[in-house]
């Protein structure tokens, strides 16, 4: 039985999207045309999109339909903004759109200096954007947003967070928060890949990366991916219908961490003592680099990652644990995170395998 750990890199389709992409597949479906098939596609559009507005707690009118989350940001950040100011641990969706940005530091565990963005944002000409991920997507540490929200604003600055990580694990309420623009993306939470959006709070001006048609009231051109945006919106009414599931993982994750640490007391779990999403463990194997574990954890049938998936398959030094002075536990780090299917018995297995490698060592 192979077992899946590498949620925080997509989610495995949850059969309520599968269903609804099917069923899209079927008629003739441009949201544009005005004839009936035209008018059928719109409606399941619409319908996706106020289930995505009500798991983000925005207006069905605030969402705007991605590629992705990558795409999300980009509208985000290369807007007509005096200049940038992120953090040191984004994700390279963020940290390679605004290369020139200033980069706030973190704390040990992950967490952004307060101290620091204060100066940011007090050097920073008015009116400029500050963005800060909701969550870690390799330690899962959770920043204070409020925080952040708090002194941008006292600035005169807008802010964005990339809520990729935090959606469906966090309770995101986007009207209640005080954002002016929130990034996240449906493969996250059991939708399809290639789906995303950008919530932007009305009446922001929009700044479309292409031009085309007038698609997205004209925020987005370019005809809808009608399959890809009905599964991700089944899958963000799925979340809602499931409820909260954090408590559950969380257990099992701190279960896990506690058998690990009462046998290899050299491990380290990354992001302990803050805020830390229930689904997400960052934890070092003291001689057995990342590659290595990956590898043997793949022929015993587990699926993990070293952090973020990237386009060169391989593993890379992670940037995130390198900004929290982690350097020589870096390689030797990896990110187990688990989902709506995930079991107690998947952990159990885990737990066996990762000390029967850690004995080997």
């Amino acid at each position: 039985m192979n077992i899946y750990f590498d949620y925080n890199a997509t989610a495995p389709l949850r059969p309520e999207a599968r269903d609804a992409m099917v069923a899209a597949l079927g008629p003739p479906a441009n949201p544009s045309s005005v004839h009936g098939f035209g008018q059928d596609a719109r409606f399941k559009v619409e319908t996706a999109r106020r289930q995505v507005a009500a798991l983000c707690g925005a207006m069905p009118e605030e969402v705007i339909f991605t590629s992705g989350g990558t795409e999300a940001n980009a509208m985000a950040l290369l807007r007509r903004a005096p200049s940038v100011i992120t953090s040191a641990v984004e994700h390279v969706a963020v940290l390679d759109c605004a290369p020139e940005a200033r980069r706030i530091a973190v704390h040990g565990d992950g967490s952004i200096d307060g101290d620091d963005l204060a100066r940011a944002c007090a050097d920073a000409p008015e009116g400029s954007v500050v963005s800060v991920m909701a969550a870690n997507n390799e330690t899962g540490v959770i920043q204070p947003l409020d925080d952040v929200i708090r002194i941008a604003r006292d600035h005169g600055h807008l802010v964005h967070s990339d809520a990729v990580q935090g959606l469906g694990k966090l309770s995101l309420d986007f009207a209640a928060s005080g954002l002016d623009l929130m990034s996240v993306s449906g493969h996250k939470i059991g939708g399809p890949t290639g789906i995303g959006a950008l919530i932007q709070r009305e009446g922001l001006a929009s700044h479309p990366r292409t031009h085309g048609g007038g698609q997205e009231k004209n925020r987005r051109p370019g005809t809808e991916n009608l399959t890809g945006i009905v599964g991700f919106g089944a899958a963000a009414q799925a979340v809602m219908a499931e409820g909260d599931i954090m408590p559950r993982l969380h257990a099992l994750h701190r279960d896990f961490e506690a058998r690990i640490k009462a046998e290899a007391p050299d491990a380290h779990v990354f992001g302990n003592g803050c805020p830390r999403l229930g689904n997400t463990t960052a934890i070092t194997m003291p001689g057995k680099t990342a590659e290595t574990q990956i590898m043997a954890f793949d022929l015993a049938g587990i699926s993990i990652s070293a952090g973020a998936a990237c386009s060169s398959g391989k593993v890379k030094t992670s940037h995130v644990l390198m900004a929290m002075g982690e350097a020589e536990r870096a390689d030797f780090t990896v990110r187990i995170s688990s989902g709506w299917a995930s079991t107690e018995a998947e952990f159990d297995r885990l737990a066996e395998t990762w000390l029967k490698l850690y004995k080997q060592a």
